[in-house]
């Protein structure tokens, strides 16, 4: 497989931010975003086996490993790596955008799905029906989410908040996931205003900040 990173930090976001993890990102993406906070993992990286990949995430000494990306599903041997962390006795999160089936992954998982807005390849949302569907999103994948599982959405303007709460309440992910949770894309959305979005919206829907750029800036790779 191809390793972009492996580095020690505090998870940013979701239900577990805060926690020591030990990240292993891997490289290449099959969307790339328009707003992608981690582009410099669109390409290159190190081969790697999956027993080295394990070695080097238990060496940093931390009980939860996350595997992320770019797009880690993207790479065949990810399910191998996710039940190997698991046998080596690490907690394991996936980041993963949804676009690809997640039938290979171990139920003790923590899945946090990305779901893409129908804007996620455009640098500006235009006005368009709040009915559109995900980007790339496999919807064989809502049958597999658990209440042990969190969906995320990005978002950059009013448009894409509307958006993505209607879509949570369309699919059931509010009684189907344990947590959803919006956030903005850095630098472009001020948080306090999505705070307040939230707050009017009456939906179980949670504001999540990348508590990593808060405490030590843009650089994802801390």
């Amino acid at each position: 497989m191809t390793v972009f990173e492996i580095f020690a930090s505090l998870q940013g976001e979701g239900r577990r931010a805060g926690e020591p993890t030990a990240f292993v990102r891997l490289a290449g993406c099959n969307l790339r975003c328009a707003w992608c906070d981690t582009a410099y993992a669109w390409s290159g990286g190190t081969p790697m086996t999956v027993a080295e990949v394990v070695v080097a995430a238990r060496r940093l000494g931390l009980p939860r490993a996350c595997v992320t990306g770019g797009e880690p599903l993207l790479d065949p041997d990810t399910p191998a790596l996710l039940h190997a962390l698991i046998g080596a006795g690490l907690g394991v999160t996936l980041m993963t955008n949804g676009s690809l089936p997640l039938d290979p992954v171990p139920a003790a998982v923590h899945k946090v799905v990305d779901i893409k807005s129908p804007w996620a390849h455009s640098p500006g949302v235009p006005s368009g029906l709040l009915d559109l569907p995900p980007t790339q999103f496999h919807r064989g994948n809502l049958a597999l989410l658990t209440p042990g599982d969190d969906v995320k959405f990005v978002v950059r303007d009013r448009t894409e908040f509307d958006w993505a709460v209607g879509f949570a309440d369309r699919e059931g992910l509010f009684q189907r996931v344990g947590a959803v949770f919006v956030g903005p894309a850095w630098g472009l959305l001020d948080p306090a205003l999505l705070a307040d979005w939230v707050l009017a919206s009456g939906r179980p829907v949670r504001l999540h900040l990348q508590w990593h750029k808060v405490l030590w800036g843009p650089d994802t790779r801390r």
